[in-house]
């Protein structure tokens, strides 16, 4: 009987501690079994190079620009950027559009009361290279990043100026001219003046603010596009330009 009791008992034993561990295993189970963490598609320092095509567009009519001498242009460029943190990164970037320029021509007769202002299209590439500063903010476990940014360089390529020369007529009525566009003696007076010409292109300082968003297909695969307004040296030469294209990130 005792034999059959003490048998028991082992047995009731044995059965407590084997549910006991089923049951702190359930608990193991539980705590592993958390949900996973969500991607990220940026990293917090990272190198970037896009390339992208723009299109421009002047603050004033054609008539009245006085740098790309056009409304508007179309082009491409590349910019290359380093995020030593998640947020900031510094940079420089490059472009160059394809501006269809139209050159004033003018023509004045003032003893016969002649004015003629006529115009012919000359195609110039304008570029620019500039430094910048990007601020970012990607958003938790999300692809999409907007951000903001400066910049300041120099532009070329555009800024030409037309020639325009002051004639006199001589005795069988033709404009002649000496040094200096003047002649001396015969004729009716200095009375034409006329464009024989224009000046070459001039370099100048360019800033730039914008802002725009980046969507990462991969993380190291995005697309970016923004909006910059841009300075020229006066209020006559200011434009806008539109960016889109790819960025990769490294």
């Amino acid at each position: 009987m005792k034999k059959l009791l003490l048998g028991l008992c082992g047995v009731a034993a044995f059965a407590s501690v084997t549910f006991a561990g089923v049951e702190y295993g359930g608990k193991e189970m539980k705590q592993v079994a958390g949900p996973p963490p969500c991607p990220e598609w940026y990293a917090d320092q990272e190198f970037n190079v896009s390339l992208w095509g723009t299109y421009i567009f002047t603050a004033n009519n054609w008539q009245d620009d006085r740098y790309m001498l056009s409304d508007h242009a179309w082009g491409g460029g590349i910019d290359a950027k380093y995020f030593f943190h998640r947020y900031f990164g510094v940079g420089v970037e490059g472009w160059m559009v394809d501006s269809r320029q139209a050159r004033e021509n003018i023509f004045v007769d003032f003893s016969d009361g002649i004015f003629q202002d006529t115009f012919h299209n000359v195609n110039k590439g304008i570029g620019a290279v500039l430094g910048t500063l990007t601020l970012r903010y990607p958003f938790h476990c999300s692809r999409f990043s907007p951000y903001i940014f400066g910049g300041g360089g120099g532009i070329f390529g555009g800024g030409q100026r037309p020639i325009n020369v002051l004639f006199r007529e001589n005795a069988a009525g033709f404009p002649v001219t000496g040094p200096g566009g003047l002649i001396s003696n015969g004729g009716e007076g200095f009375d034409i003046v006329k464009t024989v010409g224009h000046t070459e292109s001039e370099s100048e300082g360019i800033g730039q603010v914008g802002a725009g968003l980046e969507v990462r297909f991969t993380p190291h695969i995005g697309w970016v596009s923004d909006f910059s307004w841009n300075f020229i040296n006066g209020p006559d030469n200011n434009f806008g330009m539109v960016r889109t294209g790819v960025n990769f990130a490294f």
